[in-house]
């Protein structure tokens, strides 16, 4: 099954993206935490897409993957006050968050229990490294896209990448602005697939280890 990826870290425009796209007829999952959660979506974003898009690669073989860049400056900020309000339930043994949730931002940004954790030269390295390792893994790969959605032509770059003809792009719709983290949550659509939706595997995520 082809799918989409969006790899983008969180406030990149992860919300954003995963609108433009409902409203182009994909379906779309904005994280997705089970098997079934995939296999209904065409589109997938934010965790654990972020930090697992090299096994995807290889349970989905022929997908394409979009990483989305935004100023660091910008981000940083952004991001900050998102791990200062998800931080207690981020938490990898008391946390209230899904296990893949917390596994992906775990992954990316470490531990969060330390005040030094959210410091911008700490969190600009997590962002460069994520960043790096991303551009280094798709080099040379005709799947593979990275636009800033701020950019104004960034959404006809998507749609052709997409393949997408005769369409009339103008610009990303603007969510999750400052301090909101929830648009998504909010936003109403049929094409809009459950994150935890269950199938014959129940709420089962993917096995890594039987990977080569």
């Amino acid at each position: 099954m082809n799918k989409l990826f969006i790899i983008g870290l969180p406030r990149t425009g992860t919300t954003s993206i995963s609108v433009a796209l409902l409203d182009h007829g994909y379906k779309v999952a904005h994280t997705a935490f089970t098997i079934r959660a995939f296999e209904l979506a065409d589109v997938i974003s934010d965790a654990p897409c972020f930090s697992d898009y090299r096994q995807l690669d290889q349970i989905f073989p022929g997908s394409k993957f979009v990483y989305l860049e935004r100023n660091v400056n910008d981000w940083v900020l952004s991001i900050q006050r998102l791990l200062y309000k998800m931080r207690a339930n981020l938490d990898p043994q008391t946390g209230h968050f899904n296990p893949i949730l917390k596994r992906s931002f775990y992954k990316v940004f470490g531990l969060l229990s330390e005040e030094h954790s959210f410091e911008t030269e700490r969190l600009l390295s997590c962002y460069q490294s994520h960043r790096d390792e991303v551009l280094e893994y798709f080099s040379g790969r005709d799947d593979f896209l990275r636009i800033d959605i701020g950019n104004s032509n960034s959404l006809q770059s998507l749609l052709g990448f997409l393949e997408l003809k005769d369409v009339e792009a103008s610009e990303f719709p603007k969510l999750n602005v400052g301090k909101q983290v929830d648009s998504w949550k909010q936003y109403k659509h049929p094409n809009k697939v459950n994150s935890n939706s269950s199938g014959r595997e129940h709420r089962k995520f993917f096995d890594y280890s039987s990977l080569n």
